[in-house]
């Protein structure tokens, strides 16, 4: 059994592992992070990621068990009106430049930018990141963790988009109700799938 509920600044180094785990294999990060070490750096890159983006508008949900508080699963939503800061971003280089070198601060600045080239413009809560731990997968984290934010959403009556480079969990997306609205270019190696979810009326 486990209970979602928002992140607190305390919780981030705990869910940056999480997401670290469940990307281990993704074929996104590994065009930024790569080499035996990869697991530590991209713990330490989505520790800057969690932390620079939650100084803006961004929310944070959390999957923990309730026997012990472990974090089982993280799901990062930015919402419609969030803006990305420079100054937010800037304050985390340090974390940023030991996840991915100095050589790979440019890397990541294009894939950036190319995926927010493909973002709709019709304001919309986009899913940065969702993942769940080794030894929770398989037990509706996941499935649970898109549900609770999407009720919300649902209820203020708002589209959302993401991105997928993952078959398996693009199935778990369409069952939400999400759609492919196209392949993303420009990712050397890897074409992850653009999906949107129009406005679902609550019954």
């Amino acid at each position: 059994m486990f209970t979602i509920a928002p992140a607190s600044p305390a919780d981030l180094e705990e869910a940056a592992a999480v997401l670290a785990t469940a990307f281990r294999q993704d074929t996104v990060t590994s065009t930024l992070v790569s080499g035996s070490d990869r697991g530590r750096r991209l713990a330490l890159l989505f520790q800057a990621m969690l932390r620079s983006s939650a100084a803006s508008s961004s929310r944070v949900d959390l999957a923990r068990r309730d026997t012990d508080g472990v974090v089982l699963g993280v799901a990062v939503w930015e919402t419609p009106d969030s803006r990305h800061s420079v100054l937010d971003q800037a304050r985390q280089l340090p974390m940023f430049v030991r996840a991915l070198g100095l050589g790979g601060l440019p890397r990541a600045l294009r894939l950036q930018r190319t995926l927010a080239q493909h973002r709709p413009a019709e304001p919309h809560w986009y899913l940065a990141q969702i993942g769940v731990g080794d030894g929770a997968r398989g037990a509706g984290v996941g499935g649970a963790l898109l549900e609770s934010r999407l009720r919300a959403i649902d209820a203020a009556a708002l589209p959302t988009y993401l991105e997928s480079s993952n078959e398996r969990n693009r199935a778990l997306y369409r069952r939400s109700g999400f759609r492919s609205i196209g392949s993303i270019t420009g990712i050397p190696g890897v074409a992850p799938a653009a999906m949107w979810r129009d406005v679902v009326r609550p019954a």
